[in-house]
């Protein structure tokens, strides 16, 4: 159908450029496929980085520019692109995928959430509203889902949403890239690891168990030298005021953003990494990327006892699950980490061994590159 590989654009307003599941592995494995990659998402200038070329859009100032301004500037620069597929990934961008699917191009929507449910979680709507914004969103998303070319979800769960709607559905996991954070060198001899530490990466949110690890930290003994990394962004800004506040603050290490690199270094000297999100309905049935990250660095992990998350933690003697609104718990854990090297160091290796097997991302990479020929020659 095509004398050459297609063009491909795929669009976000709300994620950043380097995004693990937007650039790291699906851009970047299609443009190793061949596609013409382009990306459309807030940045400081133009550019191409490992063949996908990043057409930026203004940071807004706020949600309401972002909804409006942004959409419209992202879906003029769709336009131009030209491409022959489009792939969106946040929600408030359906509207965009409607039109671009109108003007005869094929669209992908790829549903990283459960959306109706995180929306009742969203603290900057107001609560008495939240369940009926969810219920319209869904409605909308489904909808408007029916009208396109194909979804992509992150999870299986996910997907129940839309097999209904959608002819096209396939299932891409947010599994680990085999290599990019594992360390050599972060195992000594005898079990002895570099640093005392524990480390949590990502969005740094209360509803992703912040509150709780930063008093975990303070539960711990006086002579411990155990210190959590802490790196991301906090969400809302003001949070991390409340968190300095706590008296386990005094063993945190904040240390920001951290580009892909950064977040190697901050595994490589950690003995154990931590996903503790609260039971709220969009996070029970859940992937997290860290979590498999985490496995893939050889770092035990230590997890949310909901039943998917023991599942892949406990069946595969990789880590710990426990209440994540305990931080008694979370200090518990931590200090088992911490008293038994030689089975930590085992957890590692089976963590990584899992990842080596099944989660990882080259067999979702195969779906993906399989899924995008169905597309676009139908």
């Amino acid at each position: 159908m095509y004398s050459e590989k297609p063009k491909i654009c795929h669009l976000t307003t709300v994620h950043p450029p380097f995004d693990t599941r937007i650039f790291h592995k699906e851009a970047k494995s299609l443009a190793k496929a061949g596609y013409l990659v382009t990306l459309i998402a807030k940045h400081d200038k133009e550019e191409t980085i490992d063949g996908v070329k990043i057409i930026p859009l203004k940071t807004p100032p706020n949600r309401i520019v972002r909804m409006t301004k942004t959409l419209l500037e992202c879906y003029r620069k769709a336009v131009k692109v030209d491409a022959d597929l489009y792939h969106f990934h946040d929600p408030e961008l359906i509207i965009v995928g409607w039109l671009l699917k109108r003007r005869g191009k094929k669209v992908i929507y790829d549903v990283h959430e459960d959306v109706p449910k995180d929306i009742i979680n969203k603290y900057w709507i107001w609560k008495p509203v939240r369940i009926l914004v969810a219920k319209i969103t869904g409605f909308i998303e489904k909808s408007i889902s029916l009208k396109l070319d194909g979804t992509v979800t992150a999870t299986s769960s996910i997907s129940q949403n839309f097999k209904s709607v959608s002819e096209k559905l396939i299932v891409i996991n947010n599994y680990a890239l085999m290599n990019e954070l594992y360390q050599e060198n972060k195992i000594k001899h005898e079990g002895k690891f570099n640093g005392h530490f524990v480390v949590y990466v990502g969005s740094i949110t209360v509803e992703r168990g912040a509150k709780e690890m930063v008093e975990a930290m303070g539960l711990l003994p006086q002579d411990c030298k155990v210190k959590l990394l802490l790196g991301g962004n906090f969400a809302p800004p003001l949070l991390k005021e409340t968190l300095e506040r706590i008296q386990g603050w005094r063993r945190v290490e904040y240390m920001g953003w951290l580009d892909r690199f950064q977040v190697a270094d901050v595994l490589g000297k950690a003995r154990a990494g931590m996903v503790l999100f609260h039971p709220a309905p969009n996070h029970i049935n859940a992937q997290p990327n860290k979590m498999f990250e985490y496995m893939s660095a050889g770092l035990p992990v230590i997890a949310s006892h909901f039943p998917l998350w023991k599942e892949i933690v406990e069946g595969n003697r990789c880590g710990l699950t426990i209440n994540p609104l305990s931080p008694q718990e979370i200090a518990d854990a931590i200090r088992y980490i911490f008293d038994n090297p030689k089975e930590v160091e085992e957890m590692g290796q089976r963590g990584r061994e899992a990842v080596d097997k099944k989660y990882n991302w080259l067999k979702e990479e195969k779906k993906l590159l399989a899924f995008y020929e169905l597309i676009l020659n139908t």
